[in-house]
């Protein structure tokens, strides 16, 4: 299709800006303000701090030994802490701000926006792992040499493989909140309550008292469904033989946390008035 417009032609078929410009002008949102940068730094600061407190530990406990698993398990933390707060602020800080008439008025085409942030979501989640990969390598070779035990590398594909898919997991939740409610507090306390405050205050205490929340919380909680298919145990830490009912209750999670709600966020982005 095209329309010409003073004597010139224009091609509306074809989309003026290309996408991987897009994503990189995305990526370059996420750090060009001085809060987005410092989230970065923070969050480096942790791994490192998270490095150091473990081999501390293991250096003044002979007894207490750890693996390479372990220690991606133990870098992962720090990256589900801080990090998803960029995947919010790639989308609801474009309302709050009101840049939003800006991007759609150069990029018309919403999804294509919206993909482009959920590409660059995605690769900043990528990187971050590969960081964490290199601070966990690390420790455990600065283990080995600070202690007498010997250095186990043993995270498996499998286990390497369920790491990074929970963790993309927690990045797309989070940017699935930030596209439905389009409000950074908001977005933001949703996240946390779902993603940590639950899971670590509220789960565990019903787990202990109640029978019935061991077989109900694995299909409401990402890090309790994806933990069998990870470490082979649940969290309570009994031994379980992986079936199609733990990969059936991690897609429910995933359905319920990510797809849902990043449903109905593209629909309202793409319905509300720009204004």
């Amino acid at each position: 299709m095209s329309t010409t417009t003073t004597g010139s032609t224009i091609d509306l078929s074809r989309p003026a800006i290309p996408f991987g410009r897009e994503v990189r002008v995305e990526l370059r949102k996420m750090f060009d303000t001085r809060g987005g940068l410092w989230l970065f730094i923070i969050t480096g600061g942790l791994l490192l701090l998270a490095m150091a407190l473990t081999l501390l530990v293991l250096a003044l406990n002979d007894d207490v030994t750890i693996t390479a698993s372990g220690f991606a398990q133990i870098m992962t933390i720090p990256l589900s802490i801080l990090l998803p707060v960029f995947a919010i602020l790639t989308v609801s800080s474009e309302w709050s701000q009101r840049t939003h008439l800006t991007t759609f008025s150069l990029q018309p085409h919403r999804g294509r926006v919206i993909g482009a942030k959920f590409a660059a979501v995605t690769l900043l989640a990528l990187g971050t792992l590969v960081l964490a990969a290199v601070f966990g390598a690390l420790g455990n070779v600065l283990y080995g040499m600070l202690t007498d035990h010997e250095v186990v590398w043993n995270l498996t594909g499998k286990e390497l493989f369920w790491t990074v898919v929970l963790q993309l997991a927690f990045f797309w939740m989070a940017f699935a909140f930030a596209s439905l409610l389009l409000n950074t507090p908001a977005a933001v306390a949703s996240f946390y309550v779902v993603a940590l405050i639950l899971p670590v205050v509220a789960y565990p205490i019903l787990m202990a008292i109640f029978e019935w929340a061991r077989d109900l919380l694995p299909w409401l909680d990402f890090n309790y469904a994806a933990t069998p298919l990870i470490s082979g145990e649940t969290v309570m830490g009994e031994s379980v033989d992986v079936g199609a009912l733990e990969y059936l209750r991690f897609a429910f999670t995933f359905c319920l946390w990510v797809v849902l709600p990043g449903v109905l966020g593209f629909l309202r982005i793409q319905r509300t008035e720009v204004k």
